[in-house]
């Protein structure tokens, strides 16, 4: 019994040590889109047709994420010096918005996530979709 913890003790040294996430500073460019229907391809997910959508699941708590050019996805953790990472009230603000931001990148297991310290460059939503696809805030 009295040896209770040097045996709690070598079975976490025993444990294998969580594998490291790899950090970098980055400017990453793109779209914020909600993750949900973005990565699930569940319903047409960008753009003009998809924004109040977006906006319900950022409201709603659905992580919101940059795509970028390229198709990749990164997850926003933080935005500057909030301690809200879920309904964001400033990322519900600009859902669907092109833009630029700064921050450290995080990547695990092939997910990259953002801790975004400042939005360098908003361009508003430039990718105009409805005309093509209607207003789809349910999907059709």
């Amino acid at each position: 019994m009295k040896y209770r913890w040097l045996a709690a003790l070598a079975a976490a040294a025993m444990w294998p040590a969580a594998p490291a996430v790899a950090e970098t500073r980055v400017q990453v460019t793109g779209e914020l889109v909600d993750t949900w229907c973005a990565v699930t391809g569940i319903m047409f997910a960008y753009g003009t047709a998809h924004h109040q959508c977006a906006v319900w699941c950022a409201v709603g708590g659905i992580p919101v994420s940059i795509r970028d050019a390229d198709g990749n996805f990164y997850m926003v953790l933080r935005l500057g010096d909030d301690d809200v990472s879920v309904a964001n009230p400033k990322l519900v603000t600009i859902q669907s918005h092109q833009v630029t931001v700064d921050g450290e990148l995080l990547e695990r297991d092939g997910v990259k996530y953002l801790l975004v310290d400042a939005v360098a460059d908003d361009k508003g939503i430039v990718n105009l979709t409805h005309d093509e696809n209607g207003i789809v805030p349910f999907g059709e």
